[in-house]
């Protein structure tokens, strides 16, 4: 989604963009301690409460689930009962797929795993069960792993909302008219994205995790679509309920006030 302004496709007069890479967990942890080290940033939704004093939502650069999203697997077929029991890896407990997670089965035991490690430390014993995001959701039966719940379709299921997942938040104290520059050039970024998809994803291709194309393309399908560019109302309204469960759960220890900024 930032092809465009990576490489100066997407320009902006007086602006300058530079883009760095880090795991989303990183960049929760950064936004939160930090001293809005990034202007822009990636978060999962569920670090947002934490932040929200000095970071906005964007109404754009989102990721979400419609109908599917974050997966816990076994190399078991459990019931989704007996998963509750067991002690299951997660890719870091400011993850909205922990959230999510934790909604479902506040019981559940739960240890943080470097998100690419989880299949193979399941596979290997170590842990009963593992929650996967990224390319695992599609990856996860080639190493005899059974899905026991899609998160996703779970949370379709009981809210008829999609699952917002992560988001970009932007500094406050950039102020309004900068603030709409920024959202309106990642805007025009994520069309320009979606426009010349086969350019855009071969630029990603470069920093993805020795990803086949065809199942890369796939990925981002699933993740880079329509809801990137907004979230729309239910997407909006699915973000509210999310962060509101999950502060009435005790999962959340903040109140969360969510506001858009465009």
């Amino acid at each position: 989604m930032f092809y465009g302004l990576a490489t100066n496709r997407v320009s902006v007069p007086g602006l300058r963009f530079t883009h760095t890479l880090s795991d989303i967990q990183s960049l929760n942890q950064k936004a939160i301690e930090g001293d809005g080290m990034y202007d822009v940033t990636a978060i999962s939704f569920h670090a947002y409460p934490y932040l929200q004093e000095k970071y906005a939502l964007m109404t754009c650069g989102g990721s979400v689930g419609e109908g599917y999203g974050p997966m816990i697997v076994a190399p078991r077929a459990y019931s989704e009962s007996e998963i509750k029991a067991k002690k299951i890896a997660v890719p870091g407990k400011l993850t909205t797929a922990y959230l999510a997670l934790k909604i479902f089965g506040p019981e559940i035991e739960t240890e943080v795993v470097p998100f690419d490690q989880i299949i193979p430390r399941v596979v290997a014993g170590q842990y009963e069960a593992g929650l996967i995001i990224h390319e695992g959701q599609l990856t996860y039966d080639r190493s005899g792993l059974y899905r026991i719940l899609d998160l996703g379709k779970w949370w379709a299921q009981n809210t008829g909302l999609p699952l917002p997942l992560g988001g970009n938040a932007i500094r406050r104290s950039l102020g309004r008219e900068l603030i709409s520059s920024i959202s309106a050039a990642l805007r025009y970024s994520i069309q320009y994205a979606l426009d010349h998809r086969e350019e855009a994803l071969a630029y990603a291709m470069q920093f993805a995790r020795d990803l086949d194309p065809q199942l890369a393309d796939r990925f981002v399908g699933m993740y880079v679509n329509e809801r990137t560019l907004d979230y729309g109302e239910d997407g909006k309204e699915a973000i509210r309920r999310l962060l509101e469960m999950g502060y009435r759960a005790g999962i959340i220890a903040v109140a969360p006030r969510v506001e858009f900024a465009e």
